[in-house]
C-alpha cells in the first residue's frame, strides 16, 4: 500500500514532437501529478490519449518539453553523468511487448545480467546466484538462464522481462501496458505477479493500461488522460464509483459486466463525433467536441485540474 513520501512529482509536464514546418504534436500538455512510496498509480485513456509518452517521459527515455518530473526533490531532465546513472538504477520500464524488447541473440542469462554488469552490482558467482534467484523470483527456474528469448511463450517472456528491471534493485517501475500482449489467461497472472514483488520489495509503479478492470485491480489511484491531458484523478475506488468528469463516466461504462442482470439493465454511454487532432489543438478543453454537457466557456477556456472532493481532482468546467 502506498506510505505517505512523495517518489516522485510531476510538475505542469510536456512532450511535444515537431512534426512539420508549422505543426506540433501535444503527446503530453501540462500534465501534473505525484507519485507516493509504495503506491501504484493507474494511467489509462484511449489508445493515442499520451499516457505511454508521460509514462516515458517521467523516467527520462523521452526528454521534457516542459515542466519537471522531481525524484527525491531532483529534476530528471537536468541529471547528468553519475547523478544521471543513479537515477536509472533506481528507474526501470518494463515494456508493452515482450516479443519485441528481449535482445533475440541474448541468452536470458545475458539479458538479464546486462544491468548488473553496467552498475557493477556483482560478479562472478554471485551475480550467477542473483539472475537465478530473479528467475525463481518471477516464477521461472535456474535453468531458463541458458536458453533463448524464442524458447519461451509471451507470458514467460514478460516474466523475463520484469526480472530484467528488477536486476538492478529499482524502486520505481514504469510498467507501459505490460498485459496488452498477453493472453486473457495469462494477463492476471502477469499482474498478481506484480502485485506480489510490490509487496515483497517495496516497489512504486505506474501502470499505464487500457484495460479498466485490471486497473481497477492493481491501482491505489488512477490517472485519465485524454488527449494528451489529465481529466481526472482519484483513488481507484472513488473512480470506478463516482465518476465525475463525462469522459470518464463514458469509459467505466464500456467495463464488460459478468453479472447478466446488471449489464441488461446498464446504459453504455456512446460518445459522438470525430475525436479532436493533438497537432496544434484548438483553445478550450479538448473533450469539447464530443460533450453534450459543453457550453460555451468550454470551448475557450481550458479547464484546470481542481480538487472538488478530498483527493479527487477533475478538470472540466461542469464539475463543481
Amino acid at each position: 500500500m502506498a506510505q505517505d513520501k512523495v517518489l516522485i512529482e510531476v510538475k505542469n509536464l510536456k512532450k511535444y514532437f515537431k512534426v512539420g514546418p508549422n505543426a506540433t504534436l501535444k503527446a503530453v500538455d501540462d500534465v501534473s501529478f505525484n507519485l507516493m512510496k509504495g503506491e501504484t498509480l493507474g494511467l489509462v485513456g484511449e489508445s493515442g490519449c499520451g499516457k505511454t509518452t508521460c509514462g516515458r517521459t517521467v523516467m527520462g527515455l523521452y526528454p521534457a518539453s516542459g515542466g519537471q518530473v522531481l525524484y527525491n526533490g531532483q529534476d530528471i531532465h537536468k541529471l547528468h553523468g553519475k547523478a544521471k546513472k543513479d537515477f536509472t538504477r533506481k528507474a526501470q520500464i518494463i515494456f508493452q511487448d515482450p516479443y519485441a524488447s528481449l535482445n533475440p541473440r541474448m541468452t536470458v542469462g545475458n539479458i538479464i545480467g546486462e544491468g548488473i554488469d553496467i552498475h557493477n552490482l556483482y560478479t562472478g558467482q554471485e551475480k550467477i546466484d542473483r539472475i537465478y534467484k530473479l528467475l525463481e523470483l518471477v516464477g521461472l527456474n535456474k535453468e531458463h538462464a541458458s536458453r533463448f528469448p524464442h524458447e519461451f511463450s509471451g507470458g514467460q517472456r514478460q516474466r523475463i522481462g520484469i526480472a530484467r528491471a528488477l536486476a538492478i534493485e529499482p524502486e520505481f517501475i514504469v510498467c507501459d501496458e505490460p498485459i496488452s500482449a498477453l493472453d486473457v489467461s495469462i494477463q492476471a497472472q502477469v499482474v498478481n505477479l506484480l502485485i506480489k514483488l510490490q509487496r515483497e520489495l517495496g516497489l512504486t509503479y505506474l501502470f499505464i493500461a487500457h484495460d479498466l478492470s485490471m486497473v481497477k485491480h492493481i491501482s491505489d489511484r488512477v490517472g485519465v488522460m485524454y488527449l494528451g491531458t489529465m481529466v481526472e484523478l482519484a483513488s481507484s475506488k472513488d473512480l470506478y464509483a463516482e465518476p465525475l468528469h463525462p469522459y470518464t463516466q463514458a469509459l467505466l461504462s464500456a467495463i464488460p459486466v459478468p453479472d447478466v442482470n446488471i449489464a441488461k439493465t446498464r446504459q453504455r454511454i456512446m460518445l459522438e463525433g470525430e475525436v479532436p487532432s493533438p497537432i496544434n489543438p484548438k483553445p478550450g478543453c479538448r473533450f469539447a467536441p464530443r460533450c453534450k454537457y459543453a457550453k460555451a466557456a468550454c470551448l475557450e477556456q481550458i479547464p484546470e485540474l481542481k480538487e472538488v472532493k478530498p483527493g479527487h481532482f477533475v478538470a472540466c468546467h461542469i464539475v463543481k
